[in-house]
């Protein structure tokens, strides 16, 4: 049974949110194109791998990243004589998935309440320990390159220089961060990203916001139903500050964990 021919059915909130043969032929089209256009149909258990991902709320975008991530270190060892299927992808999307659920909030917002009374808190963040001044290091790279650029409005350049000169300032201090210091570092990350981005929804032009709303639909869709309202606005509002981001190259200041 295939993409093609296996109607969608319904048996709950994610599988109404989805049309989980339109995302199979999807991601079998993306498969094939990056497979330099060699045909690799999903099918059997390969459909039934992918159908969970749907399933699972992973976003197509998020998902087509991750094939694309398993494409390029396979393709870094060099020529391949047979296309890449499906199966190989599973690890990468997961993980692409984990790190779009971290970064949109959806993993502590769902977490459901135990019978006990007690919540189960989200996974410890793969971000905890990671080396700060390394992080704000590739910051200030990306945000020079973009700075360099031409073409930015006013504000958004404004805010991007202002950005470099608070994560500069920050730099010396985050060697040898722990515990009050690093949590008081992380905070300031934080902000400073909420800054910058609030100063790149305003230089959006109107076609590319009403883009990325649909995105931010699209892929929240899945959680509609199982968020509260105030954790579905929260989501919606970090998606959408990470899809602007993106518009503008900016890369993700804070540090999550």
């Amino acid at each position: 049974m295939s993409a093609h021919d296996t109607p969608v059915a319904a048996e709950g909130p994610r599988e109404e949110a989805t049309d989980i043969g339109a995302y199979c032929r999807a991601v079998e089209a993306h498969l094939c194109r990056v497979n330099g256009g060699h045909l690799v149909r999903i099918v059997g258990p390969a459909f039934e791998l992918v159908a969970n991902w749907a399933r699972d709320g992973v976003p197509l975008r998020v998902a087509t990243h991750g094939i694309d991530r398993t494409i390029a270190r396979l393709t870094a060892r060099g020529p391949r004589r047979r296309p890449v299927r499906v199966e190989f992808c599973e690890a990468d999307v997961r993980d692409a998935f984990d790190q779009w659920r971290r970064a949109v909030g959806v993993r502590a917002a769902a977490v459901a309440v135990t019978p006990e009374g007690t919540t189960a808190g989200p996974e410890a963040a793969a971000a905890r320990g990671r080396s700060l001044p390394k992080h704000l290091e590739r910051v200030l790279m990306r945000l020079s390159s973009v700075a360099a650029g031409s073409d930015m409005p006013t504000g958004l350049r404004e805010a991007v220089a202002t950005a470099i000169a608070d994560v500069d300032a920050r730099l010396d201090g985050a060697r040898g961060a722990r515990a009050e210091a690093r949590a008081t570092l992380l905070a300031d990350l934080l902000a400073i990203e909420t800054a910058l981005t609030g100063a790149a929804l305003a230089a959006l032009p109107d076609a590319a916001r009403a883009t990325v709303d649909a995105q931010v639909t699209r892929e929240l869709a899945a959680y509609r139903a199982q968020l509260p309202p105030e954790a579905y606005r929260e989501a919606e509002a970090a998606l959408r500050g990470d899809l602007v981001r993106k518009h503008f190259a900016l890369p993700q200041v804070r540090v999550d964990g």
